[in-house]
């Protein structure tokens, strides 16, 4: 099923976007070698150590991205989200840019409220963003598109990072 916006893209983006659509895992190779350094970054959000959250963030996304056989991005962890009126920016994916990495941002804290955002939402954003850097980088599409298939890859990769996927019975 296609999201609403599907209709308008052009025939070559709508190609994408069933390319995109049709991917739906994305299998972290040695995922338990990780366990430790995601409970590392749950503990520095916590303590509210922004350094320390944006080291972790980065280890985790790059030993994601070494696993699958994507380039490596930089990783940044600034403080307050921005917003305007009517919304907050959670993450930003910036592609490459004239020789320089990729780069994934995110906000440890709420715009509004300034509260530190909760470990798994963070997570998710993160992970959220390194989907964007996939899609270029990895499965080549000219544009990211949110499709069912992305939020699968995303959930399918949060759940391994959690140790919350499905065993086969």
């Amino acid at each position: 099923m296609a999201f609403a916006y599907y209709k308008k893209l052009s025939k070559a983006n709508q190609a994408i976007y069933r390319k995109s659509d049709r991917i739906e895992l994305v299998p972290i190779v040695d995922v338990e070698l990780l366990y430790i350094k995601v409970t590392s970054l749950r503990q520095a959000l916590e303590a509210e150590d922004r350094r320390l959250t944006e080291k972790m963030a980065s280890e985790i996304i790059n030993a994601i991205a070494t696993s699958i056989s994507a380039p490596h991005l930089a990783v940044r962890v600034l403080s307050s989200r921005p917003s305007n009126d009517s919304e907050e920016l959670h993450g930003l994916y910036e592609p490459v840019d004239k020789g320089k990495k990729a780069r994934i941002t995110a906000w440890m804290r709420t715009a509004k409220h300034k509260n530190v955002v909760a470990f798994r939402s963070f997570l998710r954003t993160l992970l959220h963003e390194l989907c964007h850097h996939i899609d270029y980088e990895l499965f080549l599409f000219e544009d990211s598109f949110h499709t069912e298939g992305f939020f699968k890859r995303e959930a399918h990769m949060f759940r391994q990072l959690l140790n919350e996927e499905k065993k086969p019975d």
